[in-house]
């Protein structure tokens, strides 16, 4: 499924070929994430990322670098998440070497200069502001606070407004000094062309450079925040998070947790569907999703309800927690649910963005990266007895945080709602 070469000094470089495809797809993984940053540097890696999208050394600008992309059909962008940010592009195959040239020069050649840097500062102040103003926003930064506490986990990754207005130019650009070298990314590439032709076409782009990679502090025993957060706002609707400590991105029971949670909360199909929306008419929509980190990760469950209704939603959730630890998954259950992740894997591996993000997500931050057939086999051997094991561990009354924004009259006695039912 995949091919992997270490550049001397230089990126790892991992594509998977996949024939007859029209597209290419190249995803460039740094190790740069806001986990990195100090305290005084909070929102840095984000800023950073901002930044090398307002002009390098071969497209000064941010029109000459979005032409290049999408003047030939293609599209491009970039995240940062907490231990890594990624830039990816998807163009025809034809244009392969034009994808790359355009990554190394992101990552490799960005121009920093001082009056963008004053520019984009008022650009990320008001994404920041975006996010707060946006109630489902809000209540994932505050679940992030109660889970993971005050540390770079549980810190929102853009930073403070009061962050980005203090950072300084000269920190920002050491920042990237020191963190976006060649030899410190990983490259992925999909699509219909030879392992060869990615890392000849890596080794130009990028070039080679290598730089100290700091480490970053350990998690936290979780969780490590307040049991219940809360933010008032004069909405129509409430917005909640709850969730518990889960794993760490490469545990042995990941699969299994990831079992556990298409069960949970993951599509229509799911027990918290069914029960919120289709039968009880609680909300428009509910879902679950896992949260991980190479040490750290959480389950969490999402939904927006009627504000005079937070309580009953609370209680219908934590009764489909309850019955997961205290109750076997059933056969037929468990093998839908299996069907759902493994149809769902296969699906995304046709599509070269899917398939770059898979291999170079592995590469960059995971033990092994595994192919689509190791995936597929670690989900069939999941079994009922796994997930009870596991529902018992990760659901507990003490382990419990719950995020609310909503108007000030439903944010009272959220606490007495907070247990799993017995």
């Amino acid at each position: 499924m995949f091919e992997r070469t270490a550049l001397a000094e230089g990126p790892r470089v991992i594509s998977a070929r996949l024939p007859a495809a029209r597209s290419v797809s190249a995803a460039a993984y740094v190790r740069a994430g806001s986990r990195l940053e100090s305290r005084d540097q909070a929102g840095m890696a984000h800023f950073l990322e901002h930044l090398t999208f307002k002009g390098t050394a071969a497209f000064p600008s941010t029109r000459a670098l979005s032409e290049a992309i999408e003047g030939v059909g293609g599209s491009f962008n970039a995240a940062t998440d907490r231990e890594a940010t990624v830039y990816w592009v998807r163009v025809p195959r034809r244009e392969t070497e034009r994808a790359m040239t355009v990554l190394g020069e992101l990552i490799c050649r960005p121009a920093l200069d001082m009056a963008e840097i004053d520019r984009e500062r008022e650009v990320i102040i008001e994404e920041i502001r975006g996010y707060l103003d946006d109630p489902g926003e809000y209540a994932q930064i505050l679940f992030q606070q109660a889970m993971f506490g005050p540390g770079s986990l549980g810190r929102e990754i853009c930073g403070e407004e009061s962050d980005v207005r203090g950072l300084p130019a000269d920190g920002i650009r050491a920042f990237w000094s020191a963190t976006y070298r060649p030899a410190n990314a990983v490259v992925a590439v999909a699509g219909d062309l030879d392992h060869g032709e990615a890392v000849d076409l890596a080794a130009r782009t990028f070039g080679r450079g290598n730089g100290v990679v700091h480490g970053f502090e350990p998690a936290p025993a979780l969780p490590a925040g307040s049991r219940i957060l809360t933010g008032r706002r004069d909405t129509t609707q409430a917005q909640l998070c709850l969730g518990v400590p889960a794993l760490p991105r490469d545990h042995p029971d990941a699969w299994a947790l990831a079992v556990l949670n298409a069960i949970l909360g993951d599509g229509m199909s799911s027990r918290l569907f069914l029960a919120l929306v289709d039968r009880d008419a609680l909300a428009y929509d509910v879902a679950s999703g896992i949260v991980e980190y190479a040490d750290a990760g959480a389950l969490q469950v999402t939904a927006g309800v009627d504000p005079g209704r937070v309580g009953k939603a609370l209680d219908g959730i934590l009764r489909e927690l309850a019955a997961l630890r205290d109750q076997v998954v059933a056969d037929d259950e468990l093998a839908k649910a299996k069907a759902y992740l493994s149809g769902g894997l296969e699906l995304r591996m046709e599509e070269t963005r899917h398939l770059a993000a898979w291999i170079g997500g592995q590469e960059a931050l995971h033990d092994r990266v595994l192919t689509l057939d190791d995936a597929l086999a670690a989900i069939a051997r999941v079994s009922a007895a796994d997930l009870a094991r596991l529902a018992a561990q990760l659901f507990r009354d003490d382990a419990l945080r719950l995020a609310v924004v909503a108007p000030a009259r439903s944010l009272r006695g959220l606490d007495r709602h907070l247990r799993l039912a017995a």
